[in-house]
């Protein structure tokens, strides 16, 4: 079986549509519901893969987790993200990088003073040790 088939339908699609792919791709969509030639021909190249992902992701457990959440109520309020180590870490870069006020890198505010920390005394004791010390 060639691709043939698809191509004239996607082609079609196109006509009908007036050349707009969003549209084509909607009704190419709605065909291939019913027409398994179609479906067949489209996805063929990657069927391979299509299946490969379902499987890994039933057995990562992904597939009954997204079940569970779906069948979970929305609730009323959005409840806080979990503020435990590696979650708040991903979550704070994602609300800085979808955040239209976060400091861009070399673009911060000039005008801030930059007050230096005051040092340990451990540290002190560190860099008078390391210049005490002679070069041979």
């Amino acid at each position: 079986m060639s691709l043939e088939y698809a191509e004239g339908r996607i082609r079609e699609a196109l006509k009908l549509s007036g050349g707009n792919a969003a549209r084509a791709r909607k009704q190419i969509i709605d065909w291939s519901r019913e027409d398994m030639r179609l479906l067949q021909e489209l996805t063929r190249g990657h069927l391979s893969g299509i299946v490969a992902y379902n499987v890994e992701r039933v057995l990562s457990g992904r597939a009954e987790a997204a079940k569970k959440k779906k069948e979970t109520p929305p609730k009323a309020t959005p409840s806080a993200p979990p503020k435990t180590g590696k979650d708040s870490f991903g979550l704070e870069i994602l609300k800085a990088v979808a955040s239209s006020s976060s400091e861009i890198f070399g673009f911060e505010d000039p005008g801030l003073p930059h007050k230096r920390g005051q040092a340990s005394k451990q540290h002190i004791a560190a860099m008078k040790a390391i210049a005490s010390k002679k070069k041979d």
